[in-house]
């Protein structure tokens, strides 16, 4: 088989009958035993893959393939698959086994995509490098000395390292765009509500949403469209109708806005700051309205972020207590005993931080304070984007403050990773859709990834511009 990173790419070559879902399937699993190294997949679905595939095969035949049919998916390890086991990356799930599918599951294999395993992430999706996980951090395919990103590195890296054409993650603060920008790959993460979250292991349920991560802009296109839609599952999925995000549309002149705030931002890599200012003589040079305009909010993102994603987590993960399902500690002698060493074992440190600060905030002294504070600059947040959004199409900015950085390297102080998440918490906060698309490289040859975000439901134009103007740049 050919050198095939994309569907668009395979879809091509099964019309000619130049080549086989089969022998495609065949192809990635090979590549993924070859890979091992990368420690991107939990376990891979190898027999149920190739009979899916032959399945496939046979609808071709006949023409009765859905859109998605010989799409090679990997799913993040907090996606449920009916009979399969799902872990979030935690002990305190280990052994467990959905017997139910996330809509978005049954959804693209209604369409026939083949699903070839489950992925590395952060556990409970907390995280933004993947090292919070039980079975040991994934390796960027880029630079196998750095992270991946998270939470959803393994989804970002499984399609940088073509074990996959495409893969499902999940975005609470910018976790499918930040480990799509460390490893040079296109991720979106839909506006909240335009996906169903059944199925989905809660993190915050206010701000995740599931997203796309791809190497082609078409592949993020289509299969968005597939998952996209309301769901009677999920009281909170918009009803709005999915246009065809696949079917880009050409316009002559769009508004942008660049936010001065994050162009100055201390400790922007240098690199990533000029290939923003070059973007934008690009833009204006082709005769777009580009304006650089003050979001004085920003040094509030990161802060609310926090008090709120920790307090509705504080909350979801309550359920995990070594009673009705999860880790049950065999040294417990009473109930009490139960509740607390089963989670003391079962969840890891970070999971463990976030659960206490989310507490915390919520506490009856403290919640005026904190808790309820962070709304009011939630909404604060909200009204200044929409202020902006009325008169331009797109707010742009890098995805991240600065390239991948070293696995090994250590950080005795949490919240400067947490400061990874600067640019891409607003599109959580706000609800609105987002996508982090490769855009360069650094000195060291460590890709970055500029962020677009949009007004609600505007997933249609962001896709559109992102084909017409940017992909040039990759």
């Amino acid at each position: 088989m050919k050198n095939i990173t994309t569907f668009l790419q395979a879809r091509k070559e099964l019309q000619k009958k130049q080549t086989t879902v089969n022998s495609i399937t065949q192809s990635y699993l090979k590549l993924i035993d070859e890979k091992k190294e990368l420690n991107i997949f939990i376990e891979v679905f190898r027999d149920e893959a190739l009979k899916k595939a032959k399945e496939v095969d046979e609808k071709i035949k006949n023409n009765t393939q859905g859109k998605l049919a010989g799409m090679i998916v990997a799913i993040k390890d907090n996606i449920c698959f009916k009979d399969h086991f799902i872990t979030a990356s935690s002990k305190i799930l280990e052994g467990f086994k959905s017997n139910y599918s996330a809509t978005v599951i049954e959804r693209i294999l209604e369409e026939d995509a083949i699903i070839i395993g489950r992925v590395n992430c952060d556990e409970f999706a907390m995280g933004s490098t993947n090292k919070n996980t039980i079975y040991g951090p994934p390796l960027n395919p880029i630079n196998k000395k750095m992270v991946t990103g998270g939470s959803s590195g393994g989804s970002a890296a499984a399609v940088a390292a073509n074990l996959c054409m495409l893969s499902l993650g999940s975005d609470t603060g910018g976790s499918v765009r930040q480990p799509a920008s460390f490893c040079g790959v296109f991720g979106f993460k839909p506006t909240y509500s335009r996906v169903s979250r059944y199925g989905l292991i809660s993190y915050a349920s206010s701000f995740d949403q599931i997203g796309v991560i791809s190497n082609s802009i078409f592949d993020n296109a289509l299969a968005l469209e597939v998952i996209s839609g309301y769901d009677h599952k999920d009281n909170t999925s918009s009803k709005k109708v999915v246009e065809r995000y696949s079917d880009f549309e050409k316009k002559a002149k769009y508004k942008v806005a660049f936010l001065k705030e994050t162009l100055e931002l201390k400790g922007l890599d240098i690199n990533i700051r000029k290939s923003m200012l070059g973007l934008i003589k690009d833009l204006k040079f082709k005769g777009h309205k580009v304006e650089t305009c003050s979001f004085p909010l920003l040094d509030y993102l990161v802060p609310t972020y926090y008090v709120l994603t920790t307090a509705e987590a504080s909350s979801n993960l309550s359920r995990y207590d070594g009673i009705r399902y999860g880790h049950r500690s065999v040294s417990a002698r009473n109930l009490n005993e139960t509740y607390i060493k089963s989670r003391s074992e079962g969840f890891g440190r970070e999971v463990k931080r976030r659960i206490m600060l989310g507490t915390f905030v919520l506490s009856s002294e403290y919640k005026e304070a904190y808790y309820t504070k962070a709304q009011k600059i939630r909404s604060l947040i909200l009204k200044e984007t929409n202020k902006i959004l009325k008169n331009y199409d797109f707010i742009i900015t890098p995805t991240t403050p600065r390239t991948a950085f070293e696995i090994d390297k250590n950080s005795q102080d949490p919240t400067e990773v947490y400061i990874e998440d600067v640019f891409t918490v607003h599109a959580n906060l706000t609800g609105k859709p987002a996508v982090s698309i490769p855009y360069g490289r650094s000195p060291k040859n460590l890709p970055f990834g500029l962020q677009v975000l949009s007004q609600n439901f505007e997933e249609k134009k962001i896709y559109s511009f992102i084909n017409q103007f940017l992909t040039h740049n990759i």
